[in-house]
């Protein structure tokens, strides 16, 4: 009751601290001479980043040459942690930066009108207008603050290649991936580990909560959005449903057996990077498409055995994908601060790097370290597995010089080809800011009972009373709202 009590009071407090911290008139334009200064943030992108130094030099230059833009970029420094908790504490203390990277927490900001509407902006644009692809049109349509053009991608599982070569139990998942089998799979990896003792530890890894399990195993057990239909035909939240009651007490078989990490609950997405390459995890999930390719890179040069990584399907079973695809919202992505005075300047950087000139930055990277010019093409080296777009992946990209190759490896393609194949559109809707209190605090009480029951600190049975205290926490409200609201 206290951790509830506390969720709401948080929320509460955070929305107070907005308010106080709100703007009454915008801020002055910042110039250096005749250079327009705009400070961004973005997580692993900070001052103390030298790729990231380089990037915007690189942008900076770039800008000034093919737009006429004279503008400095400061990054602002992010302390280690959270991203999403250190952003919103930033922002709480009244540092708004002109133009942020947001991946969570930016509702409590654009409810506080601190976010620019971006779709006039994209109307009127040169560049960006050209290359949003439908999600993303529907997405902004609905929620106008966050921009994030990058293909459909939900995150794909991925094991290293020697191994999956040595098991038995690999020929059986890759064919029929049921949950049975993936419970083999694991339970191969820890009692008969392909890397020698304790090569791995255990079978999977995730970063500190359940969502990368539910990417494999949410349409398996039957939860195939957030919002789904009873026996009645009335919408109920998934979280409250016997399929998730089944998926939870499957995800405590695994943490009981050691096949799930027993420090999973305190992984940050580092640290569950560095089990992986370190042995210590046998599978983990990475974000399908380039995420992949630079999970594969890092294997290889981490263990030269290795022979790299080999992508895993989802589990089949009442259904088979990798979850639902939210297009109620970007759930993250780039907005601008709506009281910068520097917003069109702003705005114009990202119009920029969806140009073509723009394009062969963010997508290649510096040539002569992640391309080359050969013969008229360009030729990617080594370290372009280890090069990522900072902002924008249009479906299509053809660079004036073609490319000798495609930007992705195998297995960054064959997990952008699953997550098309297993494509499904969630079901949901944008929580109004007169329930977001309520829903932050629901949420809270979900991953604390799915916690303690995974754990074994509450038998599977205390879901029911999950239930219970989730309808009594606000569940019964918004299950009514959502019956108006669900079209």
């Amino acid at each position: 009751m206290k951790k509830r009590l506390l969720g709401i009071i948080t929320a509460a407090a955070i929305t107070f601290n907005l308010t106080a911290c709100k703007p009454k008139e915008k801020a002055e334009p910042v110039k250096s001479g005749g250079t327009v200064t705009l400070k961004l943030v973005m997580k692993d992108e900070g001052p103390s980043n030298p790729v990231a130094v380089n990037y915007f030099k690189a942008l900076e230059k770039g800008l000034k040459e093919d737009e006429g833009l004279d503008v400095k970029i400061e990054l602002v420094e992010m302390p280690q942690g959270n991203y999403a908790e250190k952003l919103n504490l930033m922002l709480v203390g009244g540092t708004i930066p002109d133009i942020i990277y947001f991946q969570g927490g930016d509702q409590q900001i654009s409810q506080q009108g601190l976010l620019e509407d971006l779709n006039p902006l994209i109307k009127n644009s040169k560049y960006i207008k050209n290359i949003m692809m439908p999600h993303n049109t529907e997405r902004m349509n609905n929620y106008p603050y966050l921009l994030w053009v990058k293909p459909l991608s939900q995150k794909a599982p991925v094991i290293r290649k020697d191994w999956f070569d040595k098991m038995q139990s690999s020929k059986a998942l890759a064919e029929n991936p049921t949950t049975e089998n993936y419970y083999n799979f694991f339970k191969e990896l820890k009692t008969n580990p392909p890397g020698g003792k304790d090569k791995p530890s255990y079978g999977v890894t995730v970063a500190g909560s359940i969502d990368e399990l539910d990417n494999i195993f949410n349409m398996a057990f039957g939860v195939t959005s957030t919002w789904m239909k009873d026996a009645s035909g009335k919408y109920v939240y998934s979280k409250v449903t016997e399929n998730e009651k089944e998926k939870l007490a499957f995800y405590s078989k695994l943490y009981k057996e050691g096949l799930l990490d027993p420090q999973f609950v305190t992984k940050k997405w580092d640290t569950k990077e560095k089990a992986f390459f370190d042995g210590q995890a046998g599978v983990i999930s990475g974000t399908a498409g380039k995420v992949i390719d630079i999970y594969e890179g890092k294997m290889k040069k981490a263990n030269s055995e290795s022979q790299g990584i080999v992508v895993l399907p989802p589990a089949s079973g009442k259904s088979q994908g990798f979850g639902a695809t939210d297009v109620t919202k970007e759930t993250r992505g780039i907005g601008i601060y709506s009281k910068s005075q520097n917003k069109e300047v702003a705005f114009k950087v990202l119009d920029y790097l969806a140009s073509p000139k723009g394009q062969m930055l963010d997508r290649l990277g510096f040539e002569n370290e992640h391309y080359k010019v050969v013969d008229g093409k360009i030729e990617l080296t080594d370290k372009a597995q280890e090069w990522y777009a900072r902002f924008w992946e249009p479906s299509e990209f053809k660079p004036s010089t073609p490319l000798k190759s495609s930007l992705l490896g195998e297995p960054g393609q064959k997990s952008l080809d699953m997550t098309q194949k297993y494509y499904a559109k969630d079901i949901n809707f944008i929580v109004p800011e007169e329930y977001t209190a309520k829903w932050d605090a629901m949420q809270n009480l979900y991953k604390e009972y799915s916690t303690d029951i995974i754990t074994g600190k509450r038998p599977v049975s205390d879901f029911d009373k999950f239930i219970q205290d989730w309808n009594k926490a606000g569940g019964a409200e918004i299950t009514k709202y959502a019956n108006e609201k669900i079209k």
